[in-house]
């Protein structure tokens, strides 16, 4: 049997106590077979990782770790990768593995790559039973490998990506990255409603997206010139190349650092695309480059009906007579009660109200051009999944975005995230609007029907902005008041009727 290093990582002890009983070889056999106990009662603080195997490279090397982990009261077992400090695979990525008392990584002697559980319950499998298997191999790129006698690959973890891309790996057309932001969404899986972020290569463009039940909307994309077609990506030395049919090179995105790339991956909290290389000056990775370069641009900056303002800063939107101290204020509101707007509130029990100057950074929605926006209300009132809808008025388009008649683009959402104020230029031209249930959440309605906000609540940053600004219009209120006073009196002493020259 190969040597075993094995990490376990209480909660109490704030240290790592590692325990090396040899050197940490880069292979293991057929036969081989390692328990892990889980405990018996659940601990948020707990891991426990047995090392199986490392590769024999300067820092950072790779380790294939046998892991338990807890995720929202179970224990998962999984084999893991690791670069360094980071976690760049994971075979219970889309399904953990939850188990009890024991976790058992095994190659069993017909070559078949296993993970089991308390009575030998088995939970994962690489399914090269019978296939000649014979060792299983960390390579010095980070490529998990079962062989044969002859060394032909019988399976690999590169063809099972997670949410990293290592150097020298490539990724065909139709296959992704996925990245999920919270421990409830790992452990619901990608077939919840729970969202999680995306990083898909098509045929035309590589793109971020965000992903929740059925709905797809991307938030950022990098097309070749001139409509080339993409059929893989590799992350080389320098840069995250893009090839077409011929295996030729018709694209990058590349990095300006004298490090070697490492890897690239989707941040499970922002959904942000990085290229990372490693500084053995600091002894840490860091990024090359990132897609998304503003808070504002992230799609989940702020939270759902929340808005990201200029200032960098989240502002809620904030409905009449609710706490403004939470976004959205009641949930109810703006869900339409306990079965949502599909099966709560009706049709005629919601309405549609505005913020002007506000889009989101999700496209990919069902869309309509030449429709008004008050048009554009219509058709999200009407559909009962819909619970916000973005109208992108015509530049050209006979006035400034403000009136229900003006003539654009209409796009509906099942979503209320990435939500952010336009840029100056594109002032008067976007109106968001969300769906909520009918009860006094505004002063009035505009010319269009629609329901208007009357003030949205900013956070701290943006909070100094509108102090100053009233502040402004108070001062103003008060010069004009003194000199019309002025003028009154100077008007009187003259026998001339009193005129407001500030008017």
């Amino acid at each position: 049997m190969k040597e075993l290093c094995t990490i376990m990582i209480p909660s109490f002890l704030a240290l790592l106590s590692v325990l090396r009983n040899g050197y940490c070889k880069s292979d293991i056999t057929v036969g081989y077979k390692l328990p892990l106990a889980i405990p018996e009662d659940y601990d948020p603080g707990f891991i426990g990782r047995a090392v199986l195997m490392e590769t024999d490279q300067p820092e950072p090397s790779f380790k294939v770790l046998l892991s338990v982990e807890p995720i929202l009261g179970r224990y998962s077992c999984s084999l893991e990768i690791f670069l360094g400090d980071v976690k760049v695979w994971n075979s219970g990525h889309y399904s953990p593995f939850f188990t009890t008392d024991e976790c058992v990584g095994e190659l069993t002697k017909d070559g078949d790559l296993q993970l089991k559980g308390s009575n030998g319950r088995l939970g994962w499998r690489s399914g090269t039973s019978a296939q000649g298997v014979e060792r299983l191999v960390i390579l010095k790129t980070g490529n998990l490998v079962l062989v044969d006698a002859s060394d032909r690959v019988k399976w690999q973890s590169f063809n099972f990506p997670t949410d990293v891309m290592l150097w020298g790996q490539r990724l065909n057309v139709a296959t992704r990255l996925t990245s999920f932001p919270s421990a409830s969404a790992t452990a619901a899986g990608p077939n919840s409603t729970a969202f999680y972020y995306t990083f898909e290569i098509h045929r035309n463009r590589i793109a971020l997206h965000l992903i929740s039940g059925k709905l797809n909307y991307t938030y950022w994309e990098f097309k070749p010139s001139m409509n080339r077609n993409v059929t893989f990506i590799k992350l080389a030395t320098r840069a995250l190349e893009v090839y077409n049919d011929l295996n030729q090179k018709i694209a990058q995105i590349g990095s300006n650092r004298i490090e070697p790339l490492r890897f690239l991956s989707i941040g499970n909290r922002t959904g942000n695309l990085g290229l990372y290389f490693y500084s053995p000056e600091q002894r840490k990775f860091s990024a090359a480059f990132q897609s998304l370069k503003t808070t504002c641009d992230l799609p989940a900056a702020c939270k759902p009906y929340g808005i990201c303002t200029s200032a960098g800063s989240c502002s809620c939107i904030h409905l009449a007579g609710r706490d403004p101290g939470s976004c959205g204020g009641e949930k109810a509101d703006f869900e339409g009660g306990g079965g949502g707007f599909c099966g709560g509130a009706g049709e005629e029990e919601v309405e549609m109200v505005e913020l002007s100057d506000v889009t989101t950074v999700l496209s990919g929605a069902p869309g309509k051009t030449n429709v008004s926006k008050e048009g554009c209300a219509r058709t999200c009132l009407e559909d009962c999944n819909c619970v916000a809808a973005l109208h992108s008025a015509s530049s050209g388009g006979g006035g400034g975005g403000g009136g229900g008649g003006v003539i654009g683009g209409c796009y509906v959402y099942g979503v209320a995230m990435g939500v952010k104020q336009v840029a100056a230029a594109e002032k008067g031209l976007m109106t968001y609007m969300v769906k909520v249930k009918k009860g006094g959440y505004g002063s009035g309605r505009g010319k269009s029907g629609l329901k208007r906000w009357v003030l949205v609540v900013v956070g701290v940053v943006d909070g100094f902005v509108l102090l100053g600004i009233v502040g402004g219009v108070g001062y103003y209120y008060l010069v004009r008041r003194r000199r019309k006073n002025r003028a009154a009196a100077t008007a009187a002493g003259a026998g001339a009727p009193a005129t407001d020259t500030n008017r």
